[in-house]
């Protein structure tokens, strides 16, 4: 996986009153159209969109707050979801982490505990014994974490993981998946438009997924 691209957006998307954007979308620079749709978790008039993302990522965690803020704005627009990527394989423990809290319906409470252990706290989760670590000093019962970290269930989506990432040709994070459709990143559009500072590349980022969700309502 190329992720090295990533270094060069670490330095922040924060907002700004003047916000540079793409004037005019286009496919195949600001975003790309996958080879093959898949199928979304959206009902009705909502259109599914998939951040994948890997907790460890600086500039995933950059781009937290500006995330937050853009599913507000869309509210029942859209129905958001994120899917951790393997950085090391079909054992990787913080993909492990991610969906065991996504089974336990614990995933959307405390991922901003476990990106302030990765970026504030410096904290590196990269075994089993620290994410079961992890989960005691936040409050969750050892025994209970356990039977869903060793959970079949579990177990069998982190190991067909790399196959689903590949089915949405999704190789950096942080990456954004509209309609099971269309794909973009901030390094596409800082790419594909050399005229916005970095510091605004994650606002220009969310106006593109505006965008792209109005386009798939079409």
């Amino acid at each position: 996986m190329r992720f090295l691209r990533l270094l060069l957006i670490t330095l922040g998307f924060v907002s700004a009153t003047a916000l540079a954007s793409p004037a005019a979308p286009k496919e195949g620079a600001d975003f790309i159209s996958l080879k093959t749709p898949q199928t979304t978790q959206a009902t009705g008039k909502k259109i599914e969109v998939i951040e994948f993302f890997m907790y460890h990522c600086p500039a995933c965690n950059l781009l937290e707050p500006i995330v937050n803020e853009w599913k507000k704005k869309q509210g029942d627009n859209i129905v958001f979801r994120r899917i951790h990527l393997p950085l090391t394989g079909e054992n990787d423990p913080e993909a492990h982490l991610f969906l065991t809290l996504e089974a336990m319906n614990l995933e959307a409470s405390l991922h901003a505990k476990v990106l302030a252990t990765w970026h504030v706290e410096r904290s590196r989760l990269t075994s089993d014994a620290d994410n079961t670590a992890w989960a005691v000093r936040n409050g969750i019962d050892k025994a209970k974490f356990l039977s869903f970290y060793n959970s079949f269930s579990v177990i069998s989506k982190l190991k067909n993981l790399g196959k689903l990432v590949a089915s949405y040709q999704v190789d950096s994070t942080p990456t954004f998946i509209v309609d099971g459709r269309y794909l973009t990143n901030p390094s596409m559009v800082g790419a594909a438009n050399a005229n916005i500072p970095r510091d605004q590349l994650g606002q220009a980022t969310m106006q593109l997924l505006d965008s792209l969700v109005a386009k798939s309502k079409k």
